[in-house]
């Protein structure tokens, strides 16, 4: 038996919101079923990303994530000025140098932390 990943959950004030800014930020649209309780982006057409789905809780998150969304980009920098753009907040640029690695931690518009980092 093996384990598929049917997709990415986030807890939030408000799906249609939080489901508008990553369909911006992933290409993908926004299911035409979703509403004030639920939404999802990417059912139809997942791509390289699983679907994301989003559910109304009635409490607003409190700490950083204990799990998170690592993202790569050909051109991080673009990249994270586009999604900041979209509504997400820059926390920090990291780098490994001895591994060649580079990214950027950010918060989508409802604070869930998620990375960009250097193809």
């Amino acid at each position: 038996m093996t384990l598929q990943m049917g997709g990415v959950t986030f807890d939030c004030e408000s799906p249609l919101k939080l489901a508008g800014f990553w369909s911006e930020a992933t290409g993908r649209p926004v299911d035409a079923m979703s509403n004030d309780e639920y939404a999802m982006v990417g059912r139809e057409n997942p791509g390289a990303l699983p679907p994301m789905m989003f559910l109304r809780v009635p409490e607003g998150k409190t700490a950083k994530n204990r799990c998170h969304l690592d993202l790569h980009s050909s051109d991080r920098e673009a990249e994270v000025l586009r999604l900041v753009e979209l509504g997400a907040e820059r926390v920090e640029d990291h780098e490994l140098a001895e591994f060649g690695l580079t990214w950027t931690v950010l918060r989508d518009p409802s604070g869930n932390e998620f990375c960009i980092a250097q193809d």
